[in-house]
């Protein structure tokens, strides 16, 4: 499913989602002939395609083969994926990184943006008698997925440092599975507040003003390593040194590259390692999510 073909791509995106665990592994070491690539659904799958696109195609000519954006329909069939061999690269949230490291064992964690040194959750609220988490006890909560990092595992950290037991504190707890699901039910009055990615919460501010005209900010969490591209560990060695130089090599000077880069919300690349995302394992395992 080549990038230069958006309309076609869409729908092949809807039949992959079908196919994707009866698709034949590629085996160990190889150089496979299309570089399949997928993503945690943080957002809406339009939205993710959306934002890909333009990706894919400059991946395709600075590694001179086929790209194929394989969608998932939740965040465990992203490392499901990876451990199988089914997709080759994926963009992951810390968290999902660590389950996918953890479950393959040598999975890569290549580049990851320059804000993701440093990331941070907003907690969002429509109420108007609503100024602080404190205030927030006993009413309904919506995380995004079990297995985000920034719309789950890092703000609960957080919370409960601040002696805030979820289960204990909120009357009901609810997954929306999305950042952009989660600020539309504050919205909506389905829940009385939620946390989601800044990021997510800065581009619904530009994009849709309406809906978050509706919404204060309680709280913005302390930063933590975030989101990262990841490549399966079997993958051939020079095309994992090639997909990370392209990555570092998108220059925010260039027009195209701009574009890229803008729907990445992304100011470049930079290199990461296993190392940066040691402490979200351990607010994982301090969470009982691991």
């Amino acid at each position: 499913m080549s990038l230069r073909h958006p309309a076609l791509a869409l729908g092949l995106c809807l039949a992959f989602c079908l196919s994707l665990f009866a698709t034949a592994p590629v085996s160990a070491q190889s150089k496979p002939e299309v570089l399949r690539v997928s993503a945690i659904p943080d957002e809406a799958p339009t939205e993710l395609l959306r934002k890909f696109e333009p990706l894919g195609a400059y991946l395709e000519d600075a590694l001179g083969m086929t790209v194929s954006f394989v969608p998932v329909t939740d965040y465990a069939a992203v490392v499901e994926a990876l451990a199988a061999e089914r997709i080759d690269l994926a963009w992951l949230g810390g968290f999902t990184f660590v389950q996918a490291h953890l479950r393959t064992g040598d999975a890569v964690p290549l580049v990851q943006r320059e804000q993701d040194q440093s990331f941070t959750s907003t907690f969002v609220t429509a109420r108007t008698d609503v100024a602080t988490l404190a205030d927030l006890k006993g009413a309904a909560f919506a995380f995004g997925s079990v297995s985000s990092t920034s719309g789950h595992l890092m703000p609960r950290h957080f919370m409960r440092e601040q002696g805030i037991e979820p289960e204990d504190f909120f009357s009901r707890i609810a997954f929306s599975g999305a950042h952009d699901a989660t600020a539309a039910w504050v919205a909506s009055g389905r829940v009385d507040a939620g946390v989601l990615n800044s990021a997510v919460w800065q581009k619904l501010r530009d994009t849709s003003p309406t809906l978050t005209g509706k919404l204060r900010v309680i709280e913005v969490t302390p930063g933590y390593h975030d989101y990262n591209w990841t490549v399966r560990g079997s993958l051939d060695n020079d095309l994992q040194t090639r997909i990370r130089e392209a990555f570092l090599a998108l220059d925010p000077e260039q027009p195209a590259h701009r574009e890229i880069l803008e729907l990445q919300r992304a100011s470049r690349f930079i290199a990461t390692r296993v190392e940066n995302y040691r402490a979200i394992e351990a607010a994982a395992r301090d969470a009982g999510l691991l």
